[in-house]
């Protein structure tokens, strides 16, 4: 099966691109969430994760 798929992507010009492209789009948006982590209020936090808790989880409060 791994000689079908290598097969055909050696056939293609430019391929070598795609992995790096992976990697880039893998290692942003772990390093955003990391970020995003540790500098997100803990105020924001704490209510996210009471929402499964609460009695009104399927009204909006804001409305």
């Amino acid at each position: 099966m791994l000689k079908f798929v290598k097969g055909n992507l050696e056939n293609i010009d430019g391929v070598e691109i795609y992995p790096i492209i992976s990697l880039l789009i893998f290692f942003f948006f772990f390093t955003a969430l990391f970020w995003w982590v540790f500098t997100a209020k803990k105020n924001h936090i704490e209510e996210v994760s009471n929402i499964p808790l609460s009695d009104d989880a399927l009204t909006n409060k804001d409305h």
